[in-house]
């Protein structure tokens, strides 16, 4: 890795150090949350499930989806990420990635500070800062998302750009495009910047594989793997008062420009600006802004957005926004017109946002709230076989997801027909994520009106039915 930067010495111990501490903690962080059944099966449990069944040559089809993986995303990153599942399968492998990827971030960033003529000890405050960002901890907790892959990737192609490699810039666009389809957008932006600032064959690049690629996935790739033509207006429904197509919003654009507006200026998107900028805010001078082009595609997405996750520093939207920031700081600091350019007094600054807007306080706020169900939850879980068909909760549904058929205890979940499940395992005290005591009460009832099963196993709220004819197994539980 030493060699990706143009140094003349070996990259320090210290940000090694860095790297190495920070994966341990979000390593840490999100396995306890997964261990104490507070990951969820949007999304944990889908990615786990279709990498899982890539790695045992079945087809992805995911159950929660109804489809096809690549008809959500075009995420083909999971495939070579099944090479991991077939040495052992395994949800961890999923978190120790993002863990690493988060945390390997501090690495171009540091480089692209050394770039830019900072000396050591700055470039090092740089990584610090980086990752004390809130939403790099914070995005963690948040079960798995591929976005996370990209991030030190797009910080390198950065990098590679401004160090003329255009063969490792190519390479570092393919890998971001293979995360998700949307990321596209962001190489787009970076291609927009990198042709403001006259690098025009790596703009050229970006730009041609940006919008090439993401023509191809949301147009042929998404709509073919779904085997439904609208499939992509899932994600357009965020954005209804616009449209419901690609069309209509163009179309709106032109002839209803106060839509756009009204969803651009209004209270929620201005904290929401706020919010993203001011971990940062020491060190975003205008006079560097340049960069601001290229989260523009990002940016303008989450604002027009009625979905409140992409307003937060919480939820992956706004991940691909962060590599600009930075460079908007790390220029600053090499033109010397950061507000604040003491290293001291840069660390006091992310480390007080940090405490104030990571969520280290969700392990004791809420993590810890379904202790008293867990020994039952791992006992009824042990009971279930690898391949049984099951129907469970958010919450528990990661845990049992190398299979092919698991759906979740929804609102209308007692409408299913439920002789195709062998299992049925729900939590009274806790219902889990999109579920509430009234849907589980009707499930309830629907199973005894069923007739088909019986109690296999019932302990402080949780219980596990199971058809006459389903197997049992001493220990099923998710590697």
């Amino acid at each position: 890795m030493a060699g990706l930067f143009p140094l003349n010495t070996r990259l320090p111990v210290a940000l090694w150090k860095a790297v190495g501490v920070s994966f341990m903690i979000l390593l840490g962080a999100s396995s306890l949350r997964h261990l104490l059944y507070h990951s969820t099966a949007w999304d944990l449990g889908i990615f786990d499930q279709a990498i899982y069944l890539i790695s045992q040559g079945q087809p992805p089809i995911s159950s929660f989806l109804q489809g096809h993986i690549l008809g959500d995303h075009a995420a083909f990153i999971f495939y070579p990420l099944a090479l991991l599942y077939w040495v052992y399968p395994s949800v961890y492998w999923l978190l120790g990635l993002q863990a690493f990827a988060l945390a390997l971030g501090a690495v171009p960033c540091y480089g692209l500070a050394r770039q830019a003529g900072l000396s050591c000890g700055l470039a090092l405050t740089l990584a610090y800062v980086y990752l004390l960002y809130p939403l790099v901890f914070n995005l963690n907790l948040f079960d798995f998302h591929p976005d996370a892959l990209a991030l030190p990737a797009l910080l390198g192609a950065i990098w590679a750009a401004r160090a003329r490699r255009p063969l490792v810039f190519t390479l570092l666009l393919v890998l971001i495009c293979s995360c998700k389809a949307v990321l596209a957008l962001a190489v787009v932006g970076l291609g927009a910047w990198l042709g403001l600032e006259k690098r025009w064959p790596y703009a050229g690049i970006a730009l041609g594989l940006g919008i090439i690629w993401f023509g191809l996935a949301t147009q042929i790739i998404i709509p073919y793997f779904s085997q439904n033509p609208e499939s992509i207006s899932r994600h357009l429904s965020r954005y209804g008062y616009l449209g419901a197509s690609f069309t209509e919003i163009a179309a709106n654009l032109l002839f209803k420009p106060w839509l756009f507006l009204g969803g651009l200026f209004n209270g929620p998107n201005l904290g929401y600006c706020l919010l993203l900028v001011l971990p940062l805010l020491w060190g975003l001078h205008p006079h560097q802004g340049l960069a601001l082009v290229a989260l523009l595609p990002f940016l303008l997405m989450n604002l027009l957005s009625q979905d409140p996750s992409q307003k937060d520093l919480l939820h992956q939207y706004s991940l691909p926004m962060l590599p600009f920031l930075l460079v908007i700081v790390i220029d600053s600091l090499a033109a010397q017109t950061a507000w604040i350019r003491s290293r001291r007094w840069i660390l006091v600054w992310s480390l007080v946002c940090f405490l104030a807007l990571a969520k280290i306080g969700y392990f004791w706020e809420r993590y810890l709230t379904t202790w008293d169900t867990w020994q039952a939850t791992q006992t009824a879980i042990a009971k279930i076989t690898p391949t049984g068909s099951v129907l469970t909760n958010a919450n528990i549904a990661p845990h049992l997801t190398h299979r092919p058929m698991v759906q979740l205890i929804i609102p209308g979940a007692e409408k299913l027909d439920l002789t195709t499940f062998d299992y049925i395992l729900l939590n009274q005290r806790h219902p889990g994520q999109d579920s509430s005591p009234e849907v589980v009460q009707a499930l309830i009832a629907a199973i005894q009106e069923n007739g088909h099963f019986q109690t296999q196993f019932q302990q402080d709220g949780v219980m596990l039915f199971t058809q006459p004819t389903a197997p049992l197994a001493l220990d099923s539980v998710n590697p």
